[in-house]
């Protein structure tokens, strides 16, 4: 797999209130698979450059540590004191240097870049974004980023328009299986269920069971969970079967429902009748103490395109929860936010997505539970 990363910081003043920013794509695609930026405080315009850096690089071990990575700035210094042609003589530079050095022997390998500050906009954008934050007593939210999981039209490498009608592919496509957890309390009792460790009920270990079997007829190359232990167990339950390792993605885990955790949606209509008409009506409200689905969105879009990138043109089984599950349903099938409430899961149910990288994606099935029957 080849990685690049691109990362920028500054400073207005030098030293004065700093910030980063770091962006990670498949050097395939031109496809961003991850941001960051954070404000740093006051410092210089090196010390924040050094910050993206290592900012960058961490988020493309958390894809692939095997990766084969291109690392582009349009700091001449770093790149030159990074790539060894340079010493680092000033004393804030040297621990900063050891820390991308010490992340950079993770991979493959690593070659930095210099490139022209005009083609270094996507990073350049976010750490003004995380300064621009910083000064009004923000921090920095990529929900809110004027830069988007795809390429803008001033990015080197812009990703490929989701195209909006049918286009025929010819490529071979990477398929989703998507398999939703076995019954849990809460969920046969209908409620909120988030973030805690719920364990499987014996029912939803015999429903793990059942789809394990319905699957056996099927060629698969990977199984991909939540972290979260009712994900888990689900997952474990197939890959015995299949003899499989397993793999977790934190972006998967179900939304943060927070102070509605265990509730019911009635009693949570008694209790917070105005949050949940806020919730209802805008996906970027949050229930009390908890994460909206905006956020949501992003994680797992995120998710995602790792495992497309990691596993391109093969068939991985996802083993995720009800909001993740929809959330890549609705980005397959280019819809409004609003279709995430018409849309319905059961426990153990398999939908299926093939993801083409010359064409739309295809929804092949949706909620299948004959395998439950």
């Amino acid at each position: 797999m080849r990685l690049i990363v691109e990362a920028d910081g500054g400073s207005r003043g030098n030293p004065g209130p700093a910030g980063y920013g770091a962006v990670v794509r498949d050097a395939v695609s031109g496809e961003v698979l991850a941001e960051a930026a954070e404000s740093l405080g006051v410092t210089t315009n090196n010390v924040a450059e050094y910050r993206g850096l290592i900012a960058a690089l961490t988020k493309a071990a958390e894809i692939a540590q095997d990766a084969d990575v291109e690392a582009r700035m349009d700091s001449k210094l770093v790149v030159e004191q990074m790539s060894g042609r340079w010493r680092i003589k000033h004393p804030d530079m040297k621990p900063l240097a050891l820390e991308a050095r010490d992340l950079a022997s993770r991979f493959s390998s690593v070659r930095y870049t210099w490139i022209p500050r005009e083609r270094n906009k996507h990073a350049d954008r976010l750490a003004n974004e995380a300064m621009d934050a910083a000064a009004k007593g923000r921090t920095w939210d990529p929900s809110s980023s004027s830069a988007s999981s795809a390429a803008s039209a001033d990015d080197e490498e812009p990703a490929p328009a989701p195209s909006t009608g049918w286009a025929a592919p010819t490529g071979v496509p990477t398929t989703t299986l998507l398999l939703r957890h076995g019954e849990t309390p809460l969920s046969a009792e209908k409620r909120f269920a988030g973030i805690g460790e719920i364990p499987l009920t014996d029912v939803g270990v015999m429903q793990a069971r059942a789809a394990a079997k319905a699957l056996t007829g099927r060629s698969i190359d990977a199984i991909v969970t939540s972290p979260l232990s009712r994900t888990r167990q689900t997952a474990q339950e197939v890959a015995d079967v299949l003899s499989l390792p397993v793999r977790t993605e934190d972006g998967l885990r179900e939304t943060d429902f927070g102070d509605w955790e265990g509730y019911s949606f009635a009693e949570v209509r008694d209790r917070w009748p105005g949050e949940l008409d806020a919730w209802l009506a805008d996906p970027s409200v949050a229930p009390p103490h908890g994460e909206s689905f905006t956020a949501v969105a992003r994680r797992v879009q995120t998710a995602r395109d790792k495992l497309l990138v990691r596993f391109r043109q093969q068939t991985i089984l996802v083993v995720s929860h009800v909001t993740p599950i929809k959330m890549l349903v609705r980005s397959a099938l280019d819809a409004p936010p609003s279709s995430l409430y018409r849309m319905y899961l059961e426990v153990s149910s398999l939908s299926e997505i093939d993801w083409y990288a010359d064409g739309p994606a295809v929804l092949k099935l949706f909620n299948d539970t004959h395998h439950l029957a």
